[in-house]
């Protein structure tokens, strides 16, 4: 079971960027899958998730309107597109799959680095 995320990268304040994070987890439409971000000195937090079975959304209040979580079922991948991104958007971004009902992200990936500069 292994999670890559990529996309990452400088955007300025105002920019997009879409996360893509490919996952080889058997049966992709039984994973709901969330993104999370790291910034320095700071726990990790949620940002976003898209559930397993009706594909439903959930966001952070922090991107709300501003993020957009989606899955592709027949690349087994899921996107995070970030639009009117803001310097404090800056952090590593780390995408991790749910197994249907199960409470616990595991696994995670590698994480990918987003910067946003004024």
């Amino acid at each position: 079971v292994q999670l890559q995320a990529s996309g990452g990268g400088l955007v300025q304040a105002g920019g997009s960027l879409r996360l893509s994070c490919a996952a080889s987890v058997g049966t992709f439409s039984n994973w709901s899958m969330g993104w999370f971000r790291q910034a320095p000195g700071k726990e990790r937090e949620f940002v976003a998730a898209i559930s397993w079975s009706a594909g439903s959304t959930t966001y952070a209040d922090s991107v709300k309107g501003r993020f957009t979580v989606s899955r592709d079922s027949a690349n087994n991948t899921v996107y995070l597109q970030m639009n009117s991104l803001k310097p404090e958007d800056t952090a590593v971004y780390y995408c991790a799959a749910k197994y249907r009902y199960s409470s616990e992200y595991r696994p995670w990936g590698q994480g990918t680095l987003v910067t946003v500069s004024s």
